[in-house]
């Protein structure tokens, strides 16, 4: 915190040990009489000793409640030593668990491995939670998964059938011989851009390509936070960085996908809509992914 601005104020309470200091000027209006500002000045070293002891004392081990009570007799029986080992070991639990609300807390941002059971979810990481940075062989198998996934399969047939039915690429013909090549190119689609941004990129870069949950703050911080890590991202070192992964991997797959689609959609205003229409999905599902927690335990307490 920058404490500069309160420097004047400072100087105020001082007022009653130097002389000189009566010449400044008050701030915003505030004078204090000598007697009042040696008041206060006795007042904020109490109170700064008071918070010291406090905060010390929670940080230093507590003794165990046990060992407070009176020692027993020599005539004490085995069952009352018996009793008193089992006290003490109720109180040392419950000096060394850890209070509800750390339990509660860990709950909150908790991704799970799918949304609604179908859509995958390997990327998301839970708020707060610290990892090792991925292998290469973990990256790759991270786009293996998102790529293969049965969910991108029936994805895929979705897409191919809304093509087909629009007519999107006349070359691909109708029919089941035409709606193979459409669905072929969706999965082609898919795959070259999970393993461009999330394992070739990454790999050449050093970059993290999971997405991190903040978990905390208002809607627009999260939703803000969520957009953002369409730009920036975690290195395998857990710095920042700008993210070539989603930026160029994606670009690079809206210029590779150029290779097997017909001559008359290579043009660029083909390819940068593809591209930015890729990056557009991406941010949603940031979005998605942020606030997916929330959305499963408020109503599905938990279940997917």
């Amino acid at each position: 915190m920058n404490q500069r601005p309160m420097l004047p104020n400072t100087l105020l309470v001082a007022d009653s040990f130097c002389p000189a200091s009566r010449a400044l000027p008050p701030r915003l209006g505030l004078c204090l009489a000598p007697n009042a500002c040696v008041a206060i000045a006795l007042a904020l070293l109490f109170w700064a000793s008071t918070a010291f002891a406090q905060s010390s004392s929670e940080d230093a081990p507590r003794t165990i409640a046990a060992q407070q009570q009176p020692s027993l007799s020599e005539g004490a029986s085995t069952e009352q030593q018996e009793s008193d080992r089992r006290v003490q070991a109720q109180s040392t639990s419950a000096t060394t668990s850890p209070p509800a609300s750390t339990l509660e807390s860990g709950e909150e941002g908790k991704q799970s491995k799918r949304i609604l059971w179908i859509f995958p979810n390997y990327r998301a990481v839970s708020a707060g939670t610290q990892l090792p940075p991925l292998s290469l062989k973990n990256k790759f198998w991270l786009a293996t998964q998102d790529s293969f996934d049965y969910s991108s399969f029936v994805a895929a047939a979705i897409l191919a059938g809304v093509g087909q039915a629009k007519k999107s690429y006349p070359e691909f013909g109708q029919g089941a011989k035409g709606y193979g090549r459409y669905y072929w190119h969706a999965m082609a689609d898919q795959a070259v851009g999970n393993y461009l941004t999330e394992a070739i990129v990454p790999a050449v870069t050093h970059e993290d390509p999971r997405y991190y949950t903040l978990g905390h703050g208002g809607f627009f911080k999260r939703t803000g936070y969520a957009v953002s890590r369409l730009f920036i991202t975690r290195t395998d070192a857990g710095g920042r960085t700008f993210n070539f992964s989603e930026i160029v991997g994606n670009g690079a797959g809206a210029g590779i996908s150029d290779t097997y689609y017909p001559a008359r959609e290579r043009t660029w205003t083909k390819t940068y809509q593809k591209w930015g229409t890729q990056i557009a999905l991406d941010g949603a599902f940031n979005i998605l992914k942020e606030f997916w927690p929330d959305i499963n335990q408020a109503i599905f307490h938990g279940k997917y």
